[in-house]
């Protein structure tokens, strides 16, 4: 291309801020070997040659004469993309405007869990403000002053509870609260491989920065799933862009661990140190010593050991009784559940409000519950257990008076060990109980409120016998082949 070819801009005094620079230089539009657009523009930025293609030479010939008239009026073009600095900064004024008019992270969140308030259990509403919550950390801009990660997490679960809209969050989230509404992302930035990579870190990684267990992270994503697909649905997203992304292969602790079962010796030396926690006119460890054998003798949730009534409750004078389960009390916290209490109260879980579950007890259980009668008698609303005061037991009692129970039944390495870490390992014992002894699957689903499937899932490893039945299988197999050589 001849000098004649390129017009020189005009240089006024002063410099170009940076990343822009008023070293331009204009070549004349020529003919290239494309079908579509075969007219190209080319031009010259701080030594950084920029080009554009045109259907028409009309259309590049209007183009290269608004390029000469910004370098005749002295502007400086920015060296990355070849642009003028006035046609730069309209174009980030007008992606301002839109993204005042763009639904943005938090009123998204904000709106769909008021969407789905009213039907969802406080269960689910926890769960479905700790999932977003996540996420909102990658969808929130960071800055100087920006507050730590828990303080973003905390002061959104707040903000998307439905009864504090409008409220002026506690003192100590004020900063955190109004950096999550203020910095955060429009929902369509979703569509960026970048925010999005961050997203799908956030799902995966505890605060901490190491990695979130399976159920946590397959429960997050299914929370960020369903709002996604309602974004898609009311027309704020074009597509699910969770659908695109890879599904990370994560291990399970679904399965049982065999090393939490107790034995029958285990258990009653469980039972019996439990009844020595706490002092003896306070009856702490006392009052809970039927609350851990409705666990290990009938296979209740700890939930629905909380919400048993004495109502229904049949503890006959000889033989089996029967418990007719109606209703479970979770621990939710406050702000979840609709009557202000800690606990909810739901129905039985995977079945419909009106549906109860009769659980059968051997006669064990039923001196067991005769004697906590006797001793404490019925608590508020006719409920087989309850605090000092009668109310509802709280997760937080049952926990530490179980964690005490162990130092007293367990030696030193047992307490070390996963061997009844939990409550609700009462529960477990008690259905490989029935297992091993040859209580058919439908029958033990039946009596713990879990469909059969899940029942083989997660303690066929915990079933005795099955290896040595498979052992002398293969032995008879080998014998036979054996003779027939």
């Amino acid at each position: 291309m001849s000098k004649a070819d390129e017009i020189p801009a005009r240089r006024p005094h002063g410099e170009a801020r940076p990343g822009y620079s008023l070293d331009i230089r204009l070549w004349k539009v020529t003919k290239v070997n494309r079908r579509a657009r075969p007219y190209q523009l080319r031009w010259v930025v701080g030594g950084k040659v920029s080009s554009a293609t045109f259907a028409t030479s009309a259309l590049a010939d209007n183009r290269r004469s608004e390029l000469r008239q910004a370098m005749r009026r002295g502007e400086a073009f920015e060296i990355a993309s070849g642009q003028p600095e006035s046609e730069i900064r309209a174009a980030e004024a007008a992606a301002a405007e839109e993204s005042k008019t763009l639904l943005r992270w938090f009123e998204f969140c904000r709106k769909y869990v008021a969407s789905r308030w009213r039907t969802s259990a406080a269960k689910t509403r926890e769960g479905m403000a700790d999932g977003l919550a996540a996420v909102t950390l990658a969808m929130v801009r960071r800055g100087g002053g920006a507050p730590d990660d828990e303080s973003l997490r905390l002061a959104f679960r707040w903000g998307v509870v439905p009864a504090n809209a409008g409220e002026e969050p506690p003192a100590e989230m004020k900063a955190a609260f109004e950096w999550v509404t203020r910095a955060d992302r429009p929902l369509r930035d979703l569509a960026d491989p970048e925010v999005f990579e961050d997203v799908l870190y956030r799902l995966s990684y505890k605060l901490n920065g190491t990695p979130a267990a399976g159920d946590t992270y397959r429960r997050r994503r299914r929370v960020l799933n369903t709002a996604l697909e309602h974004a898609v649905i009311v027309g704020e997203l074009p597509e699910n862009p969770l659908q695109r992304a890879r599904r990370k292969h994560v291990g399970s602790n679904d399965v049982v661990d065999r090393r939490v079962l107790v034995n029958a010796v285990q258990a009653r030396q469980l039972l019996t140190a439990v009844s020595y926690v706490g002092s003896w006119d306070r009856c702490r460890g006392r009052r809970l010593v039927a609350f851990y054998a409705v666990l290990y003798y009938a296979g209740l949730r700890p939930a629905e050991a909380v919400g048993l009534r004495w109502s229904d409750c049949h503890l006959p004078e000889t033989g089996w009784g029967t418990l007719t389960l109606r209703e479970t009390r979770p621990v939710s916290g406050k702000q979840w559940t609709d009557s202000g209490e800690r606990h909810d109260r739901r129905g039985l879980k995977a079945r419909e409000a009106t549906k109860d579950r009769p659980v059968p007890i051997p006669p064990v259980l039923v001196a067991i519950l005769e004697t906590h009668r006797t001793l404490f008698g019925m608590a508020k609303e006719g409920r087989v257990f309850g605090n000092e005061r009668g109310g509802v037991v709280g997760s937080s009692t049952y926990w530490r008076v179980w964690e005490e129970a162990r130092e007293y039944a367990f030696p030193p390495d047992r307490v070390a060990s996963p061997l009844a870490g939990r409550p609700y390992d009462l529960r477990h014992a008690c259905i490989t109980r029935w297992l091993n002894a040859g209580v058919p699957i439908a029958e033990v689903a039946r009596r713990v409120g879990n469909s059969p499937e899940v029942i083989h899932r997660r303690y066929h490893g915990c079933v005795d016998g099955h290896e040595e039945a498979a052992n002398m299988k293969i032995a008879k197999a080998l014998e036979e082949e054996g003779d027939s050589a």
